[in-house]
């Protein structure tokens, strides 16, 4: 059965750090890719990295390269998001989501979304 769950999300100062995680299950553990999206209301959906398992590479969206890395424990199996130096900016709800097979960039439509994200408040 296909399930994605994200968790992890907290309030935090700004320069804080996070780690959200997210629970893949029902995608093959070596032809993967799982990808961080986070939505602020009344906005798009912006994607912020991507673990692609068969490549075993990432790719981290400008507007938060830098602070954010992407992980896998594909024993578990787990993505996770180890996001720094949190900005008030980086307020948003975060979305785990996975598809089978290499990553298809941000293209929202291409990937199964956790029904709910987890949320990250950064203050000033």
């Amino acid at each position: 059965e296909v399930q994605l769950v994200a968790s992890g999300g907290d309030s935090v100062q700004a320069g804080g750090s996070l780690r959200l995680s997210c629970a893949v299950s029902g995608f093959p553990n070596n032809n993967r890719c799982v990808a961080w999206f986070r939505q602020v209301p009344g906005r798009e959906r912006e994607g912020v990295a991507l673990s692609n398992a068969f490549f075993k590479g990432t790719a981290i969206a400008r507007s938060v390269k830098g602070r954010f890395t992407v992980s896998e424990d594909n024993t578990k199996p787990m993505s996770y998001l180890q996001m720094n130096d949190l900005k008030p900016d980086d307020t948003a709800m975060y979305y785990c989501a996975a598809r089978v097979g290499p990553c298809e960039g941000y293209s929202i439509d291409a990937y199964k979304f956790s029904p709910q994200g987890t949320q990250v408040t950064v203050a000033s």
